[in-house]
């Protein structure tokens, strides 16, 4: 077989590559998670309201999603170190700038600049470690990667609630300076500088995908704010017609378009996609009720509350690199399918946990399942989304993968957002009369709607549980992958051209 490491690249650098590029990738995760614990005390430091609050976390997500199509080909033509660095250097100054900003605007702007740097940074992690690493170690990379990404998105909260008792909601955003300095130094360092290919820049292409994206996440997230008016509708009929014109582009051009159609032929790429999109609908959509009820109906302190996921945030940790190794040899739909099945299981089990009354020992319970199952899905579902892919597209196929993620969290964040409103509604008596909607951002609700509260917010976990259960059954149908050698070729000319002399397609 024709190995996929650069003839540049040390027999043991591959690894040291592998955790400098884990470096950064951590640091964007939780900042993806962090600032939801800071909010209010964003709220009363720039003295603004909670639709400007919500607007910084909204800009960082919508500057994050809609550019990676377009960084994860960039990274293919101009070379994956160069992108991860310059992302790097992107995030650590917007960061310094998010916490002397002096006004809610000067924030959000920050923020924005912040999520581009983000989406500079995330398809290159994937593309480096598909293009330094042979097939049959590429399970166990992306082990290490499950595993970071896995511990990051838990660890925002808890940091973020460490940071803002002891010294500020700033230090939430000054953190990121000492490790952003560090990862560019190791990045210049232990990074490899891999081949670029030439490609054809589809300008059309990234700009119908920008512009689509843009107006779909733009209404699903300012949506609940306008209370889903009709110009949020507009926004989103408009975001949906530019990105199917973005399709039809991309199937008709024969230069090089920006996404090859022709990745979705294979069919575990494609189901990856749906796996990984239930995984970020999941993990943005049972953070808000976990979280509300921990502060409004126990009355735990953002800190306390966090602490509940240590459970989740060690098994993963702890797990994860192991079965990395496994997807080298196990079918990915014993494992990814697993997974996926006991995240279900846990949310359902939580749900019917969250009650005013309940212990802690027993919410922790179904938390530490979460943690198991975490550890079973990241790596398998990213590993099995990359194998197959040619190295020439594996940044375009890193893009498209952490997009639909991406996207899958926008939409975890506006149907958890619509479904808790409407639960509320429904299981709270008089719930305006009694403040239990305004609790959301104040405080703990009046013990007399404490259980129906309560019911309502484990209701709504029901959603992101269901929609879990979609990506398990998609993973019933991966197809077996080719292990050691190379697969079956992928029939399309636009990537079979694209892949460069004397190296052979892995499929």
């Amino acid at each position: 077989m024709t190995s996929t490491t650069s003839p540049a690249v040390k027999e043991a650098s591959p690894w040291i590559a592998l955790w400098t590029l884990c470096l950064g990738f951590f640091m964007i995760l939780v900042d993806t998670t962090i600032v939801a614990v800071a909010q209010p005390a964003i709220l009363e430091g720039l003295q603004t309201d909670i639709s400007n609050v919500i607007w910084v976390t909204s800009a960082y997500l919508l500057a994050y999603a809609v550019p990676l199509l377009v960084t994860g080909r960039l990274g293919d033509r101009f070379g994956p170190k160069n992108l991860y660095i310059g992302g790097l250097v992107v995030f650590t100054l917007a960061s310094l700038w998010c916490g002397v900003s002096g006004s809610i605007e000067m924030l959000i702007a920050a923020r924005a600049v912040q999520g581009l740097g983000a989406a500079m940074i995330t398809p290159q992690t994937m593309a480096v470690i598909t293009r330094i690493f042979p097939k049959d170690k590429r399970g166990a990379a992306m082990g290490a990667w499950g595993a970071v990404a896995g511990v990051a998105t838990l660890v925002g909260p808890l940091l973020g609630g460490v940071l803002v008792d002891a010294f500020g909601w700033e230090w939430i955003f000054f953190i990121n300076l000492p490790v952003g300095v560090v990862a560019i130094a190791l990045a210049v360092k232990f990074v490899p500088t891999l081949p670029t290919n030439d490609h054809k820049f589809d300008i059309l292409g990234v700009v119908l995908s920008a512009a689509g994206l843009f107006f779909i996440v733009f209404g699903l997230q300012e949506g609940q704010k306008y209370d889903w008016n009709g110009w949020i509708w507009t926004s989103i009929a408009v975001g949906v017609v530019v990105f199917a014109a973005f399709i039809v582009w991309q199937s008709r051009n024969r230069n090089e378009p920006l996404v090859p159609l022709g990745l979705f032929r294979d069919r575990n790429f494609s189901l990856s996609n749906i796996g990984i999109a239930a995984m970020g609908f999941a993990m943005t959509g049972m953070m808000l009720p976990i979280m509300f009820y921990a502060q409004s109906v126990t009355g735990l302190t953002p800190t306390r509350s966090a602490l509940l996921f240590v459970p989740m945030a060690v098994l993963t940790g702890v797990l994860a690199p192991n079965v990395g190794r496994l997807v080298d040899r196990v079918h990915p739909r014993y494992i990814a399918g697993t997974g996926l099945t006991l995240l279900t299981v846990a949310l359902v089990w939580l749900a019917m946990e969250m009650t005013p009354t309940t212990a802690i020992v027993r919410l922790l319970l179904p938390i530490a399942l979460m943690g198991v199952a975490n550890a079973l899905i990241w790596s398998p579902l990213g590993a099995t989304a990359t194998r197959n892919l040619p190295m020439s597209q594996a940044g375009a196929g890193s893009g498209v993968y952490n997009t639909t993620r991406m996207i899958g969290s926008v939409l975890g964040s506006a149907g958890i957002g619509v479904l808790m409103q409407s639960r509320i509604s429904a299981e709270v008596p008089f719930a305006g009369a009694a403040g239990a909607s305004g609790e959301l951002s104040t405080g703990r609700v009046p013990a007399q709607v404490a259980e129906p509260f309560a019911t309502a917010l484990a209701q709504s976990l029901y959603l992101p549980a269901a929609v879990l259960l979609v990506g398990a059954i998609a993973t019933l149908f991966y197809a077996r992958p080719n292990f050691g050698g190379h697969g079956a070729a992928v029939p399309d000319p636009s990537v079979e051209a694209s892949v460069p002399a004397g190296t052979t397609p892995v499929r």
